[in-house]
């Protein structure tokens, strides 16, 4: 009677088709997930530009919108930045809110796919709408989506996404020519939109083998072999990708690839958690580097691996699809989380791709939990709800630059960057003591960078301390010899009336840089204290030409005026 039960529960759920009534509920329920995705993510829309979202190309350049298409594609991950571009012509005026809602939107898209992918490997219905459910809700994936520059994970995903779907949907029998085709697309804008996406060779091949053995590989060869040669461009792109940065690759000197894979031991169990109980999310983790196998338990790490592993393959019949995500979950995240060092150790944006894996994972483990329908119902929609409100909540860090890095420094208080993010926030809110107080701190746990003593100095300007700013803007300069750090050492002097060493410094910074707006507004401004108009009207005329809506600029102009001048 019990396996009659399950075989007609099983029967009702793989009977829902669009077209009768079941098929409405399924749009309905769609729309459900639409509004729930917006209202959980609704606190951080209006959060602005965080982190290293003020360096994307489309806020830091007032024209890209205007840029020639051809410009755009040539940067790296042109697909990521192309979507910018779209963006901002395709909405005028296009602000951090716009962008938000676009992450949003893809996020819950790469949600409708993740269901069509989950579709073809779960057993039920039930199981790959509770995982795509579970992937839309779950608060570790916040980052991804309330994190602008985190698009590049979410976009990839897509295309990455949808190549899975169209592979595993005409794989049965040999895929054609078409669907190959479909495959190699949608995998090359993957890789176009971030360079970790070239593993899905690997993924196709580990499926077939999976579902088929060796005979579905020789069925499917056709896709393998342009793909192949793909994954090769792809990996030659990482390779130039990661020669030329300074944040990962294996040219840093002070990270060489073995500290960082001995590392991973450990942060790949921080991903386990997250998944498991998302609680202590973090923006910045301050995750420290295993130098040796045995530095911070690192060794430990490996052997609870290595036992993970000898479970899957003891366990290999009895739960095969779980040892199949766990693989899969093992080769998704093996980009960032094996050899290849990346300055950040731990990011929660990089399980957003794996978390395909986990969710195989949870939806064979699932299968063999044998409570009635409603029970399982029931339980899956009580951690779909909490974790919703979780994702709520987290989402509320991120709508606030203040809160983020609050929360940051809290969390991980020997942290240089969380520190060196509260203080410029705290300088922008005009609070320039304690400002100081948290570049001291960013200096004490290791931050010595160009930057650090720049923006260090202008709190202590702030707090009328000439003489300490100066010695910061002396040691910005000794680090990195820059146009921004003279120019500030000008306006410095210009504050202590010593007028001509502060022009002196002027003329040198643009000199190295005519590009800087605010350099011709200080140095207009000490030819305005000096009587000399023409010149103060020359400067500030430049400074708006390079920024129309440069307001000291625009103060000084009517300074002019108020005195007399006829610009």
């Amino acid at each position: 009677m019990k396996a009659a039960k399950r075989k007609a529960e099983q029967k009702s759920l793989e009977a829902a088709r669009p077209g009768g009534a079941t098929g409405w509920w399924k749009i309905a329920l769609i729309f459900a997930a639409l509004i729930l995705t917006f209202l959980v993510y609704s606190p951080a829309l209006d959060g602005g530009y965080v982190f290293d979202d003020e360096y994307l190309p489309a806020v830091e350049d007032a024209q890209y919108a205007q840029r020639d298409l051809g410009f755009v594609l040539a940067t790296g991950r042109p697909l990521f930045n192309f979507s910018f571009w779209l963006t901002a012509n395709l909405v005028e005026g296009a602000s951090a809110v716009t962008h938000h809602k676009v992450n949003v939107w893809l996020h819950f898209c790469n949600a409708i796919v993740m269901f069509f992918v989950l579709r073809k490997l779960m057993p039920t219905e039930l199981l790959a709408g509770f995982g795509a459910a579970l992937f839309l809700l779950h608060p570790v994936q916040t980052e991804s989506v309330a994190y602008i520059a985190g698009r590049s994970e979410s976009l990839c995903l897509l295309f990455f996404l949808g190549a899975y779907a169209v592979f595993l949907h005409f794989r049965e029998g040999g895929i054609g020519w078409p669907a190959s085709g479909g495959v190699i697309v949608l995998f090359g804008m993957a890789v176009l939109s971030k360079e970790h996406a070239a593993v899905l060779p690997l993924l196709l091949a580990a499926t077939d083998f999976y579902l088929g053995g060796l005979d579905a590989l020789k069925k499917n060869a056709r896709v393998y072999l342009p793909l192949l040669v793909l994954g090769i461009a792809g990996g030659v792109m990482v390779w130039s990708v990661l020669t030329g940065a300074d944040t990962a690759g294996f040219g840093m000197r002070d990270l060489p690839w073995y500290q960082y894979l001995f590392t991973q031991w450990r942060a790949l169990w921080v991903y386990l958690r997250l998944f498991l109980l998302p609680v202590g999310l973090n923006a910045d983790y301050d995750f420290p580097v295993s130098r040796s196998v045995l530095d911070h338990g690192a060794i430990f790490g490996l052997i609870a691996l290595l036992a993970l592993a000898a479970a899957a393959l003891h366990f290999r019949r009895r739960f095969p699809l779980a040892v199949f995500g766990l693989i899969v979950f093992f080769l998704l995240i093996a980009p960032t989380s094996s050899i290849v060092p990346i300055r950040d150790a731990l990011a929660e944006r990089r399980l957003y791709m794996p978390f395909l894996g986990l969710l195989l994972v949870a939806g064979g483990l699932l299968a063999h939990w044998k409570a009635p329908l409603e029970t399982r119902g029931a339980a899956m929609a009580l951690v779909l709800a909490v974790f919703a409100w979780l994702t709520y909540g987290r989402s509320a860090v991120w709508g606030s630059p203040k809160a983020l890095w609050q929360d940051t420094v809290n969390k991980s208080p020997h942290n240089a960057r969380a520190h060196f993010q509260q203080a410029m926030i705290l300088y922008h809110e005009g609070r320039c003591e304690d400002s100081r107080k948290e570049f001291e701190a960013a200096h004490k746990f290791g931050n010595s960078e160009h930057r650090l003593f720049v923006d260090w100095a202008l709190a202590l300007d702030c707090l009328n301390q000439p003489g300490e700013a100066m010695n910061k803007l002396r040691e910005a300069i000794r680090i990195q010899d820059t146009g921004h750090a003279h120019s500030l050492v000008g306006m410095v002097l210009a504050k202590q009336q010593n007028y001509d060493a502060a022009l002196e410094e002027l003329d040198k910074s643009l000199t190295m840089d005519p590009a800087q707006d605010m350099a011709y507004v200080y140095r207009g401004n000490v030819y305005f204290l000096r009587q000399e108009p023409a010149k103060a009207q020359a400067d500030f005329e430049r400074a708006l030409q390079l920024n129309p809506s440069n307001q000291a600029a625009i103060q000084g102009m009517a300074a002019l005026r108020s005195q007399g001048a006829k610009p």
